[in-house]
């Protein structure tokens, strides 16, 4: 007979969920982590990993396209999407299996199947064959849900025609039209993706402006290769509905400037962001507060308003993101353990995978002037860093901003090759307190893309060298 009582349970196996499970394991606590779909969550199984997949094979078509003035000759790229699903899905297998391992390894229990809060120290566990488990934990519950894909009314997923994001990592044909609904992180991320395999792209975004919340400056960038690649961007565009087509297409309504217009697509990616899973979980039952939203607001311990049950990841609020949900989940396994620990990071780096890539930690200078901040910036372009030029990647910049009065650096803003991995020292800048003259001072491996942040340092308080200082 499965055990039924515990120190603690997880309600989830994402990237909260499975690091504050084996947390508690290493910990010494008797835990339980409970799963409805697949150990990794939407991060393994089709958000982060699968989609970066597709991004990097993407990249390859695209380098394979300016190669030739590098004087290496491709001819015959072609994407084989069978292939390449069965490659992706080989890495996701793998990953998910490990999460798995790596919680048993550690210590911890592992169960398949949906759980639910029936009292503050109980979660009944509907399993994969309908039949009901009911666990107890003796010290916490964590609620580690995650969230899942906003639908737009009109737009139902038909999983065929009308799609989200899971259906967009696991497309088997590259759809000869693709309209995403949503300029933001997801839709433009998988948006260009298809696009370099060869769709006619076409973004319809409701706001004024594509990567709402991004530096501008960074976001210009990527719509310019967007455009330039071919792509139609829609800004203040509202998708109203869709028609289908004899063809089997379908025809999107879309109202721009108060008129009306057709887009033909054969396939409709909806994009618009993810919604946190706190509802239905028993939560409001308990007297757990949770908002219109869904969101399960949390103190620095990530403790909810009830003593004893916790909540970490995307459903504890923004941003919603596997690196932030982690990193809650050590803290919640080490409160739970007795040690000390809490929510006192600085900051959170955010990144968006499109081509070029952008990774943004810290403030914007607009940012810095509305909380009464006197700030600098400081700006280097990989148009004259000798390492982008090597590799062919020279669109875009890194800016520093920095705060004038004390030296301290406010924000890093990346837009450019391998901007993902750069942004890690911005993060840590600004973990330490550090000032643009410390960045400045250190010398950075040359040659190096690193490198462009030392000079954005340095021209954020008038020492560039390889620029001319404003």
């Amino acid at each position: 007979m499965a055990e039924t009582e515990y120190d603690a349970i997880v309600l989830g196996g994402g990237p909260g969920g499975y690091v504050c499970a084996i947390r508690l394991a290493q910990l010494g606590v008797k835990t339980l982590c409970v799963e409805e779909e697949e150990f990794g969550g939407v991060c393994l199984n089709w958000g982060c990993i699968p989609s970066k997949a597709l991004i990097a094979n993407a990249h390859f078509v695209e380098k394979s396209k300016h190669i030739a003035d590098h004087g290496i000759a491709v001819s015959g790229v072609s994407v084989d999407v069978g292939k390449m699903q069965t490659w992706k899905n080989g890495i996701i297998k793998k990953l998910t299996g490990g999460v798995r391992g790596l919680v048993k390894s550690n210590g911890g229990t592992t169960l398949d199947g949906r759980g639910k809060l029936i009292a503050n120290d109980t979660v009944e566990v509907t399993l994969k064959d309908g039949s009901k488990q009911v666990v107890k934990a003796k010290k916490a519950i964590v609620v580690a849900t995650g969230s899942a894909t906003i639908q737009v009314p009109g737009f139902e997923f038909d999983g065929k025609k009308i799609i989200g994001a899971r259906e967009a990592v696991s497309l088997q044909q590259i759809p000869k039209r693709l309209v995403v609904i949503g300029g933001g992180v997801i839709g433009l991320e998988l948006g260009m993706v298809y696009q370099s395999f060869g769709s006619q792209l076409t973004v319809v975004e409701m706001t004024n402006n594509l990567l709402p919340g991004i530096d501008p400056d960074c976001v210009k960038v990527v719509e310019k290769t967007l455009t330039k690649r071919g792509a139609t961007v829609l800004k203040g565009a509202r998708a109203e509905k869709y028609e289908n087509n004899p063809d089997g297409s379908v025809s999107v309504i879309v109202t721009v400037d108060g008129k009306q217009q057709k887009v033909e697509a054969d396939v409709v990616l909806v994009a618009v962001g993810m919604k946190p899973r706190g509802k239905g979980i028993g939560l409001e039952e308990l007297g757990v507060t949770v908002d219109q939203r869904g969101f399960v607001p949390t103190n620095e311990y990530c403790e909810t308003n009830v003593k004893g049950i916790f909540a970490i990841g995307d459903v504890s609020g923004a941003p919603m993101l596997a690196h932030k949900a982690s990193k809650e989940g050590e803290v919640a396994a080490e409160v739970i353990a007795g040690h000390h620990a809490g929510k006192d990071w600085v900051t959170i780096p955010g990144i968006v995978f499109t081509d070029p890539e952008v990774a943004t930690v810290g403030i914007t200078e607009a940012q810095a002037k509305e909380q009464g901040l006197t700030a600098k910036t400081g700006k280097f372009p990989f148009s004259v860093l000798g390492r982008a030029m090597s590799i062919g990647e020279t669109e875009g910049f890194v800016k520093v901003v920095t705060d004038t009065k004390s030296g301290r650096v406010l924000g890093i803003h990346i837009v450019g090759p391998n901007a993902s991995d750069l942004i890690s020292e911005g993060a840590l800048a600004l973990e330490t307190v550090a000032t643009a003259e410390d960045l400045a001072l250190t010398i950075h491996p040359h040659p190096t893309l690193g490198e462009s942040l030392m000079e954005a340092a340095a021209a954020s308080i008038g020492k560039a060298v390889h620029m001319m200082n404003r």
